[in-house]
């Protein structure tokens, strides 16, 4: 079964031009040591009248976007080796004392495993 990193986060809308440089850039670099999908979504529909809503959840400021991220692995094993990978690779590392375009401390995000596949 595959492995999946999800993320939730928090970007001000002024700045989603900037995360979405950075994130393409980071993309490529998970695709390119083996990532088998990278996603970064922008929360479009997020009124719904059922369950726990994610802006109930996540709790955006007003002019925040809310942000929802996956990279998708063929396993936790690969994805660790992925990620071994990635975070020594200089396009990575030099980004990682920059100042980020959203509040690293507000986002959320873990490892998945996947339990369902169709």
């Amino acid at each position: 079964m595959s492995y999946v990193d999800g993320f939730v986060l928090l970007v001000p809308k002024k700045s989603l031009a900037a995360y979405k440089h950075i994130s393409t850039a980071a993309g490529k670099v998970w695709r390119e040591h083996g990532a088998l999908d990278y996603r970064e979504c922008v929360g479009d529909d997020l009124d719904v009248k059922f369950g726990r809503p994610f802006p109930k959840l996540a709790k955006p400021k007003p002019g925040e976007a809310i942000v929802f991220s996956y990279i998708l692995y063929k396993s936790r094993a690969h994805r660790d080796k992925v990620n071994a990978k990635v975070m020594a690779d200089k396009r990575i590392t030099a980004t990682m004392n920059k100042k980020m375009p959203f509040d690293m401390k507000r986002m959320s995000c873990g490892g998945f495993r996947t339990f369902v596949e169709v």
